[in-house]
């Protein structure tokens, strides 16, 4: 009894706790609001995508492109709203804007513009190429990106090779030859796109390269494997400075979270085949998902289609020059080890053996366990997407089951029959309820 008057008394006072902490956020907000009413007309009279300093261009080439340089300095992008105000930028942590672009013919259309890492990120950017080129902090950021290594490879260089960048970013942590041409033959940001000679390319689009594929490759994944050619990735559109747009998708994964059980079985099984599509596919490139959670996917409003929208984590091993190499245990099955932990989206993995095996079930494994399964946590909840299924399929035991294995295998081998038989039954779940 007096456990129970004490829970009582508890949640009593962090509701109120709560409310109160509620009201000062609204209030606190009014006098930012009254104290900023100046720039708050100011930001919505001018379009601050227009302003070299901030998409900062002037810090090319030391940045991600200038492809889309017209579209932003003729005014054809422009902040959605609230994106324009700057005093709310300390909420926008990542960086990420919604913006609308206009094309005359085409009308306007929604985009997404990254910067592609916080401020601090970027400011460590900003460091690191003036240590790499003098050895301090602080430096001419343009005069120090010809004194790196992004500058050396230009000249009479033929090809972006494997041991140059190696172990650069996630994308080239064990890079092949095959994927480097793959990177330069589609680099968007040159007029010579199609050729995988780096020669071709000119002194700055070498460097813009070099510097995206080191800090943030993102932009080259989407560039590499097209959402054109059926890839489950967002579509690039070009950049300018350091601010860099791809097509909006829709609202993220996590606001399905409590969509009705069809919907959400349809979405799970566009999960688990996006899975299986970067795990194996016809042109023999792995892309395992290194970062994992709701809020990296998206969905499509009107063909519900599931798509990756945060690309800078994904590590591609080629098969092909695996089977080549023959490196040790190279055609042993590689089970990904179950990560417990009181975190959101844990993963556990070895990046050395995503990189020197064929067959790996990291995929599985990292959809399974962090979006669908009893264990995934995000945002103070648990159950995964596929939480509280009709009673009729509950009682059947079969699609936990299956959850669980997929997620925190109990036989060798065991996730990868589980991902199998867990993508038959979603579908056929999906089947039936059409």
């Amino acid at each position: 009894m007096f456990c129970e008057t004490m829970l009582r008394f508890l949640s009593l006072k962090f509701g109120r706790l709560y409310r109160c902490l509620k009201l000062l956020f609204v209030v606190s907000l009014f006098v930012i609001l009254l104290m900023n009413t100046h720039n708050l007309l100011a930001s919505f009279q001018k379009n601050e995508l227009t302003d070299r300093r901030f998409i900062n261009l002037n810090k090319c080439p030391a940045c991600f492109g200038n492809s889309w340089c017209r579209k932003f300095m003729n005014g054809q992008i422009t902040f959605e709203s609230w994106g324009r105000l700057r005093f709310l930028d300390f909420l926008n942590v990542k960086n990420v804007y919604f913006a609308q672009y206009g094309e005359p013919r085409e009308g306007t259309r929604r985009i997404v513009l990254k910067r592609l890492g916080s401020n601090q990120e970027l400011v460590d950017i900003d460091q690191k190429i003036c240590k790499r080129a003098t050895g301090r902090p602080r430096c001419d950021l343009i005069q120090a990106m010809y004194k790196t290594e992004f500058s050396r490879l230009n000249g009479d260089v033929r090809l972006l090779t494997p041991e140059v960048v190696e172990g650069w970013s996630d994308l080239v942590h064990c890079p092949s030859q095959r994927l480097l041409d793959r990177i330069v033959r589609r680099y968007a940001e040159t007029k010579d796109s199609g050729s995988f000679l780096l020669k071709n390319l000119k002194d700055t689009e070498r460097m813009q390269l070099l510097m995206t594929l080191a800090f943030n490759p993102e932009p080259l994944v989407l560039q590499s494997f097209p959402s054109d050619e059926g890839w489950p990735f967002a579509k690039y559109l070009g950049a300018c400075g350091r601010m860099v747009a791809v097509n909006y998708v829709g609202e993220d994964l996590w606001s399905f979270y409590n969509a009705p059980w069809e919907k959400r079985v349809d979405l799970a099984l566009q999960l688990v085949e996006i899975a299986e599509q970067l795990t194996n596919n016809d042109f023999e490139f792995a892309l395992y998902l290194l970062d994992v959670s709701f809020d990296n996917f998206a969905v499509g409003p009107r063909d519900g289609k599931v798509i990756v929208v945060d690309a800078e984590n994904v590590l591609v091993a080629d098969k092909r020059l695996i089977k080549q190499n023959k490196p040790e245990n190279w055609d042993v099955w590689y089970e990904s080890r179950f990560e417990d932990c009181d975190k959101e989206a844990c993963l556990s993995f070895s990046k050395d053996i995503l990189c020197s095996r064929v067959n790996v079930d990291h995929n599985y494994y990292a959809i399974c366990q962090n979006l669908l399964s009893k264990h995934a946590t995000w945002r103070g909840t648990t159950g995964g997407l596929l939480h509280d299924p009709p009673t009729e399929i509950a009682k059947d035991g079969r699609l936990e089951a299956m959850l669980d294995e997929c997620a925190n295998p109990k036989k060798r081998y065991g996730r990868y029959q589980a991902a199998k038989e867990l993508r038959e039954y979603l579908a056929q779940l999906g089947g039936n309820a059409r």
